[in-house]
């Protein structure tokens, strides 16, 4: 197929899950991830000139909060389907551009080489579907039976980005009506034709479970006898005049968007508190889809978590905290913050450490984008 260079591009984001499977009883994309929500990392891969456009599929419930990341880009975001499929649909109705590439928000780790590759897929061949050779044996199951092998030579692992003339993949969704596909490709498979393969890469994983998450914390290693856990919780500004952290109102020319009232040490402060004692995250004690904890105090929250821990039979005995921010400037308020956290803990002001600190204009926290904290509890047995 022969095209014309210079057509312009857009791009789709799916971001309208609620990514169960992770566990964390919220969009996972929002879930943090090396110092931001995840959703930040995808975001930030596509803001390169060959992408001329960028609209990114929320659900209502996370529109505010998926609006906040998307706005130092300039990003379009509207609200999905309850399903993949019609996300998508929607979306490509708000495309301008020639060529559309449709992504996954939970592939982060998606490179710039491979999104240019994909557009010049497309202009070469009329589609471009990132995938992997397979190399582990496959097998068709029925009632826990296998019932056919496939030969690894004729399959492959597909991935996003996936690329399409708009016109094409806008005409094939078209046609598809209430069905649900998997994926792009085999919407324009099924009405439209053979779709073609780019290379893809295998750090371009999609973060699925918490397990995906966690092997970007490091390692811990607690004192012999003892248990550590890690927190870490990131929000970003919105509209307001101040923030919460460790519990002290700080003057700010920003807000947090937040269910409770945003307090991203308190929070960070409880989940590695339950990761301690080995107990589930602070979604699932006190889920944002809750009314009952709409603008929550999150000291009192941390006290409520302290409570769990003590009937799981254990009592934290040292706390360390890290906070990034570039604004507000926290250093006049970290001391009230130790003694906050120290009191509610029942702690000596000894065993509780906060460093607060910037991350001179690097990523989300160093564009003023929002803030992010890490703890680290150490717990014995009470």
């Amino acid at each position: 197929m022969t095209t014309t260079k210079n057509l312009k591009v857009s791009a789709i984001i799916c971001a309208a899950g609620s990514g169960k499977r992770a566990g964390f009883n919220e969009n996972k994309l929002l879930h943090p991830l090396m110092g931001a929500p995840a959703l930040y990392h995808t975001l930030k891969k596509f803001d390169i000139p060959e992408v001329d456009e960028v609209i990114v599929t929320s659900s209502a419930f996370d529109i505010k909060s998926i609006t906040a990341l998307a706005a130092p880009f300039n990003y379009k975001v509207i609200a999905g389907g309850a399903t993949r499929t019609e996300s998508v649909s929607l979306a490509l109705a708000h495309v301008t551009g020639d060529i559309v590439l449709i992504h996954d928000g939970a592939r982060p780790f998606v490179t710039q080489k491979l999104i240019k590759e994909c557009i010049d897929c497309v202009e070469r061949f009329g589609s471009g579907i990132c995938a992997l050779p397979v190399t582990d044996t496959l097998a068709g199951v029925n009632y826990g039976l296998i019932t056919t092998v496939p030969d690894r030579s004729s399959v492959m692992r597909l991935q996003t980005p996936q690329g399409f003339f708009t016109d094409e993949i806008r005409r094939a969704y078209s046609f598809a009506g209430g069905q649900s596909f998997y994926d792009d490709s085999s919407v324009y498979a099924a009405f439209i034709g053979k779709p073609h393969i780019v290379a893809g890469d295998e750090d371009n994983i999609k973060l699925t479970y918490a397990s995906d998450f966690e092997r970007y914390l490091p390692p811990v290693t607690p004192p012999a006898g003892k248990r550590a856990g890690i927190g870490v919780d990131v929000h970003s500004f919105g509209d307001g005049n101040f923030v919460t952290l460790g519990g002290v109102k700080i003057p700010c020319d920003r807000g947090i968007i937040a269910h409770s009232d945003g307090d991203v040490i308190m929070h960070a402060l409880c989940d590695s508190l339950f990761s301690a004692a080995g107990l589930e995250d602070i979604g699932r004690h006190f889920p944002d889809s809750d009314p009952a904890y709409a603008g929550a105090d999150s000291v009192k929250l941390f006290k409520c978590a302290l409570k769990e821990v003590k009937k799981a039979g254990y009592v934290p005995t040292n706390i360390s905290i890290t906070v990034q921010a570039e604004k507000p400037k926290l250093a006049p308020y970290t001391a009230q913050m130790k003694q906050n956290i120290a009191r509610a803990a029942w702690l000596d002001e000894s065993a509780v450490a906060i460093a607060a600190g910037t991350s001179e204009g690097l990523g989300f926290v160093g564009e003023g984008l929002g803030i992010c904290a890490y703890a680290l509890t150490v717990v014995d047995r009470g």
